[in-house]
């Protein structure tokens, strides 16, 4: 498989109803164009909208513990399935929940048929995640989130010991982020050992988002 790209389009303006289509739209067209491994965490509200405008895969950027009944406000593995989403992120830097919620969270997205892309924080909540069994752990040093300064390039032991120590434990694709901005952060992120990506801001407030994923997708094919 292709180095994934996974595009968090978090809470910004710039990425609320049709703008957050709009580079939806785009990651589609570029992962058409190059064959690159895209999927896209749109707001929550636009999931089911965004899920019939794209062929790759759609992610939700969280959900809650609950199972479906009375708990106003949750968003829940089954309805983020019925939505047609194929995966959801958890525990970002921006979002983060208990380790035993982690686990109820893994569950119930199993049971719900949707995979799990788990964020740590550093190398030590990586190795207490692994043993869950997560589809993805993506690596994201909090200092360096929305930097734009790459994690791959300030701190890249911290990918390449993740990735050793997430192997050893369990056979999950590992991914880099915070920072993550152009094509040459991609490929070191490669060459470091990683899976691929997670970004959002370099993408999401770019002038020109889709020069910036192109540059990205063509790397992480390299």
């Amino acid at each position: 498989m292709n180095p994934l790209i996974a595009l968090n389009l978090k809470a910004y303006k710039e990425s609320i109803g049709e703008r957050g289509l709009a580079l939806c739209r785009i990651a589609d067209e570029v992962a058409k164009e190059t064959g690159a491994s895209i999927i896209v965490a749109p707001q929550n509200v636009d999931l089911f909208r965004v899920v019939k405008a794209v062929s790759i895969p759609v992610f939700a950027q969280h959900i809650d513990w609950n199972v479906p009944g009375a708990f106003t406000g949750s968003i829940t593995a089954d309805a983020v399935k019925e939505a047609g989403c194929q995966g959801t992120l958890l525990n970002h830097a921006e979002k983060k929940i208990a380790l035993e919620k982690i686990q109820l969270c893994i569950e119930l997205a199993r049971k719900g048929g949707i995979k799990t892309l788990l964020c740590a924080d550093s190398v030590d909540e990586a190795k207490r995640i692994a043993p869950l069994k997560p589809d993805f752990i993506a690596v994201e040093p909090p200092e360096l989130i929305g930097s734009g300064v790459s994690v791959s390039k300030a701190k890249p032991e911290i990918v390449s010991n993740t990735v050793e120590a997430v192997k050893s434990i369990q056979n999950i694709p590992v991914l880099c982020g915070a920072g993550v901005s152009n094509g040459e952060d991609v490929r070191k992120a490669v060459e470091l050992g990683a899976d691929g990506v997670l970004l959002a801001s370099a993408f999401v407030k770019a002038s020109n988002p889709r020069a910036v994923l192109l540059e990205m997708a063509n790397a992480a094919r390299q």
